[in-house]
């Protein structure tokens, strides 16, 4: 068995569906917008500097799914899916993704960003394994918590770990296709680490491991 696991936002989109999730909201008037919108916009720069605290932006991210009833956020959820996503998916993303098919590779998707916003992105990928952060979900409605450990940073490597034993499956031959030094912790795991469109940080340290850097944006690439 290979796998081949990708982290999503940024990576195999041309941007970050937690981010414009919160930015749709806002502009549909679900939340408040002036104030939902600054917070947004503060996680998503701490998240990019390496000092997000996962447990406050998700009590913020999730809040929406308890506010409102399934059926509002379930049409908003494809409304977004049409307006928002569909365009970011980016075409060498879904190549990249065929060619680890060809070679029957398994194909797994890992993200912090929560499983209501990214399974039907998923799902328009093709990939049918997804680890993505957990809501909580009771009595028919999501109520605003986690469920488990949020697949951010090193609880990435315990959910993969769950997931490997739960499967079947190991990293002995394993690719990660990521944007983020805040997945360093995965990336050091697998036997294939791959930068792709790195952050300066993530890219520094790709160059100091010898790791190969690519783009899905414009074609580039280095060994």
């Amino acid at each position: 068995m290979k796998l081949a696991i990708f982290d999503l936002d940024n990576t195999l989109l041309n941007g970050d569906s937690d981010y414009l999730w919160g930015q749709f909201l806002a502009a549909e008037g679900i939340v408040d917008g002036e104030f939902y919108q600054r917070e947004n916009q503060r996680f998503y720069d701490e998240y990019k500097n390496g000092t997000l605290d996962i447990l406050e932006f998700l009590r913020f991210s999730l809040r929406p799914l308890a506010d409102n009833d399934l059926d509002t956020m379930l049409a908003l959820r494809q409304k977004f899916m049409a307006s928002e996503i569909e365009s970011i998916i980016l075409p060498k993303a879904r190549q990249l993704l065929q060619q680890h098919r060809e070679h029957e590779h398994v194909l797994l998707i890992i993200t912090a960003t929560n499983q209501f916003v990214t399974a039907p992105i998923a799902e328009a990928l093709g990939v049918d394994n997804l680890i993505a952060t957990d809501p909580e979900f009771k009595n028919g409605r999501y109520t605003g918590e986690v469920s488990g450990i949020p697949s951010f940073r090193e609880g990435k490597v315990e959910r993969l770990s769950a997931w490997l034993t739960q499967n079947g499956y190991n990293l002995a031959t394993s690719w990660f296709y990521s944007d983020s030094h805040n997945d360093l912790p995965l990336l050091e795991m697998v036997t294939h680490p791959i930068a792709v469109d790195a952050d300066e940080t993530l890219k520094q340290h790709a160059e100091i491991k010898g790791w190969p850097s690519i783009s899905l944006r414009d074609g580039t690439g280095t060994n």
